[in-house]
């Protein structure tokens, strides 16, 4: 049976880790009763979080079931996070994963771990992560918001203290940790690590093989445009009047407003979008319309 459709709006999944923040709760007005939310999950199909449809006629049930997925596989290809870093989070790797991060906000001095200073060396590494100068090796970037970073699968990485960004993945939640500054769990337990693991995933990119991994599809080249790889496409508007935004056959897309007002039409019906709102868009959607003043991410998908 072919479900309804029409933008379906999202209630994210939300993690609460001991490096979260507040500004999920306060700024973004996502209901949570802990004392921090790390990540809200505003789009995904993934046995850790599974997003409830709270709009239309499929309210109330899951976008998995809309889908017709199981969400115990991979079949949807692509996940979106907002992350609230009031810490660092852990030094890490992802086996397969390729995600990419647009900074929201940033707090003065703000920096994150974008690869490593020099080529892996495995022996080095492990000498530094045994003696407690991993950080050494590790590339700070100073970030500010508006940047954007693409993170192909084996680049060691890690969000900085101060630091809020959505993230759009590969849908995987498989990470490798390899330093966690020894930090201590609630209960006093130290968060466990993968450092064996790491070791086989982690690879040296160059600038222009990053740029071309993140560009490696056709597509219109302009500001807008974040980009264009095998598992997406994102583009980030910032709207004062009507945008009209053409999908290629088959494709779904995610509207996800970060700041402002806007209404979003498609299949002939409007909802509101504000800051926080995820909206899933099923396929052959066509044109969408978004109008208002906002600053929004549409990701397309297959």
């Amino acid at each position: 049976m072919e479900r309804e459709k029409y933008p379906l709006r999202l209630d994210p999944t939300r993690k609460q880790i001991i490096w979260g923040g507040r500004r999920l709760i306060e700024n973004y007005g996502i209901p949570f009763d802990g004392e921090n939310l790390a990540e809200a999950w505003v789009l995904s199909v993934h046995p850790e979080g599974n997003n409830t449809i709270i709009n239309g006629p499929h309210a109330g049930i899951t976008l998995g079931d809309y889908l017709g997925i199981d969400a115990n596989t991979t079949d949807f290809g692509i996940m979106i996070k907002l992350i609230d870093a009031a810490d660092r989070l852990s030094i890490q790797v992802h086996p397969v994963k390729t995600e990419l991060w647009y900074v929201m906000d940033a707090e003065p001095g703000a920096t994150l771990v974008y690869g490593l200073k020099d080529k892996f060396d495995e022996q080095q590494f492990r000498a530094a992560l045994a003696d407690g100068t991993v950080q050494e090796l590790l590339n700070y970037v100073p970030v500010k918001p508006g940047d954007v970073f693409f993170i192909p699968q084996g680049l060691v990485h890690a969000i900085g203290a101060g630091i809020l960004i959505a993230e759009i993945q590969q849908n995987s939640n498989v990470t490798y940790r390899v330093y966690d500054y020894n930090r201590r769990q609630k209960d006093g337990s130290l968060r466990q690590l993968h450092v064996d693991e790491a070791m086989g995933v982690i690879r040296d990119f160059s600038h222009e093989q990053i740029e071309a991994l993140r560009f490696s599809t056709h597509c219109k080249r302009d500001e807008s445009l974040l980009a264009s790889c095998e598992l997406f496409r994102v583009n980030r508007y910032k709207l004062d009047g009507t945008l009209e935004y053409r999908g290629e056959p088959g494709e779904f897309a995610n509207v996800l407003c970060l700041s402002g007002d806007a209404t979003l039409t498609a299949y002939g019906k409007t909802e509101q979008l504000a800051a926080g709102y995820s909206y899933f868009v099923p396929a052959d959607f066509g044109t969408l319309e978004i109008s208002g003043r906002a600053e929004v991410i549409v990701t397309a998908s297959k």
